[in-house]
């Protein structure tokens, strides 16, 4: 790279990027819900509105529009999580020239489906950028392609930088400080060379993901880290080495480094959609988990926050997980591990602990358990909660009343699998009668249930999961005496909740009965 450019050339090169013939000067919008909750203005900068979903279109076209007729002629390369290569795809057709795009194998499908749909010529290889972009090294000698870098070049920084130019033309008040997700650094250096250049007041804090921190850690060392292993779940920050040039930018230009884990993004993601109906990718919603952190812990009030919402290409199948997720990163919902005595009516009474727990009625979010022990029962529980903290206190409620419990709530194991693997066959399930119930999802149905039951009937196995419908399905096994038949039908009309019975069912047979 050539002498390091000046503050000053910085800002020219912002002030004369090449981006509006493919980008839209995007909305500033605020978060007004968020905005009640934190007691803070948030604005969130709608990068996610853009032609490819993101912000990459800006600093990639940006350095292709300045590239020599012969280069363009020959082609140009990249390597990319997705994103930077929508916008070199994009720029590339606007041009009229050839791109090859390199993705690691973890890429999204549905941005390898959005290369493609632009005219891009798709090359899969490694498992993260830093792996893609060794491979996109060799075909650029190999074939004479212009190597166009998702971040360590000053006209893709600049390119990146004109977001920070319209944040202070479209919100000219006070404000404390812009939040910006950090892959490899491009935009934090662009967006910091300008607030840095007209508004230095105005504190750049970069976010990154906990397991995806190379920025933080070479800023600490002084030096550029590379990480051996970085984390997928945002993909579009899963960088090993960040760039030289991006490198010295955010040491100077960075106010604040802060990192948020994967149960906090996925909250933000829901705050972005409860305020825009939007929903973004994890890396455009790092921003606003990071805001809300800072906010926690600062504990500040009346303040002006912008979030940069840098991306919105989400595979819907990754939406399972996060809606698994938000209520745990927001701390709206506790998990637990509890024991209760195997002997008629415990069960009923854990139920009516939990409905007299303080602070008022918990709605049950979760409920596993298959009968393994003539002694004890292990069950696993989710609860509502009303705010950060409370999983602890509730978990000391329950052993206070003869429930042992253990919280769960920040255990990644248990969030992750556990809590799907409760069960399998069991030698003390005699006489069970398998259902699948559906009831309306309020407070009291499932001890309705309960108290239906006559008092000689076993719970053997109870699967429930809150869907956030307006009913509940739950998978429950019943120890029912043959010679009570008669009075189990007359229990199941009475309770009048639609059902199926499932015992005769052959998954059923093969992998819970014994």
């Amino acid at each position: 790279m050539n002498k390091p450019l000046k503050p000053a050339d910085y800002l020219k090169k912002i002030l004369t990027a090449r981006v509006y013939d493919v980008a839209v000067e995007s909305a500033l919008e605020p978060a007004r819900a968020l905005s009640r909750r934190l007691h803070n203005k948030v604005l969130l900068k709608r990068e996610d509105q853009q032609a490819v979903f993101s912000f990459k279109l800006r600093g990639a076209y940006n350095k292709m529009v300045q590239l020599a007729p012969e280069e363009l002629r020959r082609g140009v390369i990249c390597a990319s999580a997705g994103n930077h290569a929508q916008g070199v795809a994009m720029a590339a057709h606007r041009l009229g020239t050839r791109a090859v795009i390199v993705m690691p194998v973890t890429t999204p499908q549905l941005k390898i489906e959005g290369v493609k749909s632009l005219g891009g010529e798709v090359v899969l290889h490694g498992d993260s950028y830093s792996d893609a972009y060794g491979h996109a090294a060799e075909l650029c000698q190999r074939e004479g392609l212009t190597f166009i870098h998702p971040f360590d070049d000053p006209d893709v920084i600049a390119g990146q930088g004109t977001i920070g130019m319209e944040i202070l033309r479209q919100h000219q008040g006070p404000l404390d400080a812009v939040f910006v997700a950090i892959g490899g650094g491009g935009l934090v250096s662009g967006v910091g060379s300008y607030i840095k250049a007209v508004r230095p007041e105005i504190k750049v804090i970069g976010v990154q993901m906990d397991d995806s921190d190379a920025m933080l850690q070479s800023v600490q060392a002084r030096q550029r880290v590379n990480l051996a292993d970085v984390g997928l779940f945002s993909d579009g920050t899963a960088v090993k080495l960040v760039g030289e040039e991006t490198f010295r930018l955010a040491r100077e230009l960075v106010d604040e480094f802060m990192t948020v884990d994967t149960d906090a993004v996925c909250a933000a993601i829901k705050d972005v959609f409860v305020d825009t109906r939007s929903i973004v990718e994890p890396a455009g919603a790092m921003a606003v988990a990071a805001i809300k952190q800072y906010v926690a812990r600062h504990k500040t009030r009346g303040e002006t926050y912008a979030a940069i919402l840098c991306g919105a290409n989400m595979n819907f199948d990754r939406l399972r997980f996060v809606a698994e997720r938000a209520e745990v990163g927001e701390e709206r919902e506790a998990l637990f591990a509890v024991t209760l005595p195997e002997e008629r009516g415990s069960f009923r009474r854990f139920c009516e602990l939990i409905g007299s727990l303080p602070g008022g009625p918990r709605n049950v979010t979760e409920f596993n358990y298959r009968i393994s022990d003539a002694d004890t029962a292990h069950v696993f529980v989710g609860l509502t909660t009303h705010g950060k903290g409370e999983s602890a206190r509730i978990a000391a409620t329950f052993t206070r009343n003869g429930f042992q419990a253990l919280d769960l709530t920040h255990d990644e194991l248990a969030k992750e699998h556990i809590r799907h693997m409760v069960g399998g066959p069991s030698g003390l399930a005699c006489d069970e009668r398998l259902l699948r119930i559906e009831f309306p999802e309020r407070p009291g149905a499932l001890l309705r249930f309960l108290s239906h039951m006559q008092p000689n009937w076993n719970i053997s196995l109870f699967h429930y999961r809150n869907q956030g419908a307006d009913y509940g399905r739950i998978l429950v096994g019943l120890q029912v005496p043959t010679a009570d038949d008669t009075a189990f039908q007359v229990f199941l009309d009475t309770l009048g909740y639609p059902y199926v019975e499932e015992t005769a069912n052959p998954a059923y047979r093969l992998f819970l009965r014994a």
